[in-house]
């Protein structure tokens, strides 16, 4: 371990610490921690009750520096790293919490239960971590359950299933370990030793790189915990993701839309002057109640807004197996928030686009070698033959609604996606900042059953603050439907003029039609002039005049409807009889879903 009396800076990096519930993630924390922050170590009863982790715990290990990291940190100041880990919750109704923590993280330790395997909510912590993290370690936990004589053969088996799980994602080829965090299980005395700790910690030094650490931009801080201290003030524990904060900042909690000046700061209880992105820090506060903000944000005054709309660049994560349908609703992830969201999905309009309804992606989460990976598709991981993110959102493109997520080429699954957003509308405000990730479940998907809840992530390009964003922004919002409808010629008035049927309904407005194109289907091009009589039929001209053969055609089921008849009966407002080749009318038209005045518009 390094020595804590070292005089230089310490480089902060956060290892997040998931996987399934009672896989041993607190217990390996606690076996490879030193110093506990308030957080840590399941301190809420309700996690001493269930034995299970309800928050973030946060604690940390501090060694000297790898002899990779020397060259580069020692020009930066840093003589010793600091291991922050970052125990998140397993519990299956809790995921909306791994998410939060899972943003901070600069590697991932996946723990696996070596005699359960790779179980539901450890697959979608691989997922979480291919959206939030580059590293990866894989832990293989409770070998000691294991009998001694097959004990190694087991985790080789274990560690070939791991790596075969892994082969289609980014963390292909990760290191996998074997370890004891807790031996004899969590009611154990102390006195049992773990095993292959020292090991893990070697191997943890290896794979630390240098973070990118940018403190300029304004402040964002993850706040995890909230109490105060007698004569002092509050303390705010939380990790800084973005810019950095100094003694007598002004900071603001926009949550509750209030500012303080920070009067300390700490870092694992001891006091500095500054700190920034990526390190983990308790900032005191005077003259506020602890009780306002048990999680939450603080942030440079002003640079955060509070939401009740927004869209995103979506894409569907592959393990998913329920279809992505607009007006549905989802649980959204989004800054330090979970609220419930209804999604509408639109694209370009490219032919694949176009298409109505998408094949659903049937893949089942991993489980053992044979069915572990994903095909080889874009769905091999989230994230893989994505195009590159644009941080802006264009409103002056045209978009195409559409009725669901399209998968892959012409909806095949096949080929990649083709680039798609969507509208998120949420039931509460949501405060978070620009270009923060967004992930959509399904939080309410029986946590017993093997799917993944994980269905889409995406990144926050535009935000709508005005709770009337649907009067006073979604109009500039250009997504259209396609319409198409199909009548008949009734009968021809003149060289220029039809009268048509069986387009509108009787009820119909027809002076909103009046103007727009008509194609029949014998090639002429016409305009609907307004209705005739009053069960909904209508006039076209025909600026072109009618070919003599389309008049040839109507003057002769003209006379095949009157043959037998007195003159005056066709001449009736009544439904004609059904002739055996009508001419066919075609109306083709866009509508804005937006538009508060719904025209019709046409190319």
């Amino acid at each position: 371990m390094a020595d804590p009396g070292n005089s230089g800076k310490t480089l902060n990096f956060n290892v997040g610490v998931l996987g399934h519930v009672d896989s041993g993630k607190t217990s390996l924390a606690k076996a490879l921690s030193s110093t506990a922050s308030t957080a840590a170590f399941d301190k809420n009863p309700q996690s001493k009750e269930r034995g299970i982790t309800l928050d973030l715990g946060f604690s940390s290990f501090t060694v000297d520096l790898p002899e990779h990291l020397k060259e580069d940190c020692g020009v930066r100041g840093y003589s010793s790293l600091q291991f922050t880990l970052v125990d998140c919750p397993g519990h299956a109704s809790l995921i909306r919490t791994i998410i939060g923590g899972a943003q901070i993280i600069d590697l991932m330790l996946l723990v696996v239960d070596v005699v359960k395997g790779l179980q539901t909510q450890t697959a979608e912590c691989l997922l979480i971590g291919e959206l939030t993290c580059p590293r990866m370690v894989v832990i293989l936990n409770k070998i000691d359950l294991l009998p001694s004589t097959k004990r190694q053969a087991a985790i080789d088996k274990m560690s070939k299933r791991m790596h075969k799980t892994l082969e289609n994602t980014r963390f292909k080829g990760c290191p996998v370990i074997a370890v004891a965090a807790k031996p004899g299980g969590p009611e154990a005395p102390d006195t049992e030793v773990p095993q292959g700790l020292s090991e893990l910690i070697e191997l943890l030094k290896a794979q630390t790189y240098l973070p990118r650490r940018d403190s300029s931009g304004p402040l964002l801080m993850a706040v995890d915990h909230c109490f105060s201290i007698r004569g002092q003030g509050t303390v705010m524990t939380g990790t800084i993701l973005q810019g950095a904060l100094a003694l007598n900042d002004t900071v603001e909690i926009p949550s509750l839309k209030v500012t303080r000046k920070v009067k300390s700061v700490q870092m694992f209880r001891q006091p500095v002057g500054s700190a920034m992105q990526g390190d983990r820090v308790g900032v005191c506060v005077t003259q506020f109640d602890p009780k306002l903000l048990e999680r939450g944000m603080v942030c440079t005054p002003g640079s955060l807004r509070t939401l009740h709309a927004g869209l995103i660049s979506v894409r569907k994560i592959g393990y998913f197996r329920g279809a992505l349908t607009t007006r549905s609703k989802f649980h959204i992830t989004v800054g330090h928030e979970t609220v419930m969201a209804k999604v509408s999905f639109f694209g370009l309009p490219t032919p694949t686009s176009l298409s109505s309804a998408a094949a659903n992606d049937n893949q089942s989460l991993p489980q053992a070698p044979a069915d572990a990976s994903p095909t080889e598709t874009n769905s091999a991981h989230p994230l893989s033959k994505s195009s590159p993110l644009d941080k802006t959102f264009c409103f002056d493109r045209e978009y195409i609604y559409q009725e669901e997520y399209v998968n892959g080429q012409s909806g095949t699954g096949e080929g990649p996606n083709p680039e798609q957003w969507a509208l998120l509308e949420f039931e509460r405000p949501v405060t978070c900042p620009s270009f923060c990730l967004v992930i959509g479940s399904k939080l309410d998907t029986d946590i017993h059953a093997n799917a993944c809840r994980l269905a889409f992530q995406g990144r926050l390009l535009e935000g709508f603050e005005d709770k009337g964003y649907t009067e006073s922004t979604l109009p500039r919002l250009k997504v259209y439907k396609t319409k198409q409808r199909e009548g008949q010629v009734e009968r021809v008035t003149d060289d220029y003029t039809v009268i048509g049927r069986n387009l509108f309904k009787k009820e119909t407005n027809l002076q909103l039609f009046v103007g727009l194109k008509v194609r029949l289907s014998t090639g002429e091009q016409g305009v609907i002039e307004g209705g005739f009589g009053q069960s909904g039929k209508f006039k076209i001209r025909v600026p072109e005049g009618l070919s003599a053969e389309t008049k040839q055609q109507l003057t002769s089921n003209s006379k095949k409807k009157t043959k037998g008849g007195n003159k005056t009966e066709s001449v009736k407002e009544e439904e004609p009889k059904t002739d055996s080749h009508p001419i066919g009318i075609s109306l083709s038209f866009k509508r804005y879903i937006f538009d508060p005045h719904k025209k019709m518009v046409q190319s």
